[in-house]
């Protein structure tokens, strides 16, 4: 089942790592709210720059939703300190969202500890994680939402690879926790319809989309804008939309060679004239 055609952009917002070069967090809630789009998901690295105070205050004042803080996680590490400090580092960002009133906190929840092959080991490390962080987002009222990856990151990036995994976690976390769905790394998944129905609606805290390219030149850094690649965007958001997901439609796109390299302003017009066209 496809999605029904969309006609507005009410529900559209840009992961302000598309727009990674081009602008800063300041310019670039001004330049999103003027050209009609409400939702901005955004990069700790800018928020820091920005400061915490001075991006809820714009935020507020241009009325946008912030549909995601990126990220917490990053749990496994060699040793109990740097386990630790991961752990404090994530009651930094659940803080953080907090203050910008952010949907969700995204986790990535981070790799195998460097010289590691032990995988099972990593997957405990993030479960421990998250049942230390747990309570504290729950105290904050702030939803934490595990981005499962794709595969070929397992090793560095993220030890949860599919919405399965992703749901086993929620099951044993319980209650404030769910997931980001990125169809940039589960689209190729066999059981997707089937997780996303497990999911249902209290746990899909996102819907992130783009496209994968072929061939693609690079692993993280060449993503494809929706339409240019082979990933069924409007099947998969029906089937999210089938459970009854009402949120935002957030556009994240990683393009070192090709939208990076863009005036932001043409990124932004080609995302809105895609997002009506194909998404």
């Amino acid at each position: 089942m496809k999605a029904q055609p969309l006609t507005d952009f009410q529900r559209l917002s840009i992961n302000d790592a598309t727009t990674k070069i081009q602008l800063t967090l300041e310019e670039e809630i001004r330049l999103y709210a003027e050209m009609g789009i409400q939702g901005i998901s955004i990069w700790r690295d800018k928020l820091a720059q920005c400061g915490v105070d001075r991006a809820a205050k714009l935020l507020d004042e241009y009325r946008m939703t912030v549909t995601g803080l990126c990220r917490g996680g990053m749990f496994p590490a060699a040793t109990a300190q740097g386990r630790q400090e991961a752990i404090e580092d994530n009651r930094r960002a659940i803080e953080e969202a907090a203050a910008i009133k952010a949907q969700c906190l995204v986790l990535v929840v981070g790799g195998m500890p460097e010289g590691s092959k032990d995988i099972a080991g990593a997957r405990q490390m993030v479960l421990d994680g998250l049942h230390s962080i747990i309570e504290y987002a729950r105290s904050l009222q702030v939803p934490l939402a595990i981005e499962p990856l794709h595969p070929m990151y397992a090793a560095d990036r993220a030890c949860v690879n599919t919405m399965a995994q992703a749901n086993d976690l929620c099951d044993e976390v319980g209650e404030g926790i769910g997931i980001a769905l990125d169809v940039y790394h589960v689209w190729w998944d066999p059981d997707l319809r089937h997780q996303i129905q497990r999911a249902g609606k209290a746990r899909l805290l996102g819907f992130h989309i783009c496209d994968w390219l072929v061939p693609t030149q690079d692993m993280l850094l060449d993503r494809g804008m929706m339409g240019d690649g082979v990933i069924d965007i409007p099947q998969i958001r029906g089937w999210v939309e089938a459970e009854g997901y009402t949120g935002f439609h957030e556009v994240e796109i990683f393009s070192a060679e090709n939208w990076w390299q863009k005036p932001a302003e043409e990124v932004l017009t080609v995302c809105k004239e895609r997002y009506l066209k194909v998404v």
